[in-house]
């Protein structure tokens, strides 16, 4: 499981006196709690599982990859450092990201299955694409090969 995955690196980064991973690990660790007591509020007793760990790292990657921009704009490029470094100890949990040609493809093959022909089809492709896919897609440009291929 990768919760428990995440557990262990923290403890290793500790033993490690490894700063930035242990702080960064603590804050993947940190969200992933907030999601589980979200879903308490909510009702559920379950943790959440490891398809929406994914994602909840997939989003903090594209934060820190915002903020780089931001802080490159405002000439802060230690914090620009900072943030690159987390993404690297970050991706280090996320399976292996498909390249746009196989993003194309992906998106190619379900709208052919579907037989999706315009863009009122378009959330139906990223449905099915959420569902076969979580974890190695970027779902930003899957949208964007979707939204060219169905218009």
């Amino acid at each position: 499981m990768l919760r428990e995955q995440l557990t262990e690196a923290l403890k290793d980064a500790m033993r490690g006196q490894d700063k930035r991973r242990t702080s960064t690990l603590r804050l993947i660790l940190a969200a992933i709690k907030d999601r589980d007591i979200a879903g308490r509020e909510n009702g559920s007793r379950d943790l959440v599982g490891d398809d929406e760990v994914l994602q909840l790292l997939q989003k903090m990657v594209r934060q820190r990859r915002e903020s780089i921009e931001t802080f490159e704009k405002g000439g802060r490029l230690d914090l620009a450092d900072q943030e690159r470094a987390e993404i690297v100890i970050i991706e280090g949990f996320l399976p292996q990201q498909m390249g746009d040609a196989e993003i194309a493809a992906a998106v190619d093959a379900v709208a052919a299955e579907m037989g999706a022909a315009g863009l009122k089809d378009m959330g139906r492709v990223m449905a099915a694409l959420r569902e076969r896919y979580p974890g190695t897609m970027d779902f930003g440009k899957a949208s964007a090969a979707a939204k060219a291929r169905l218009s």
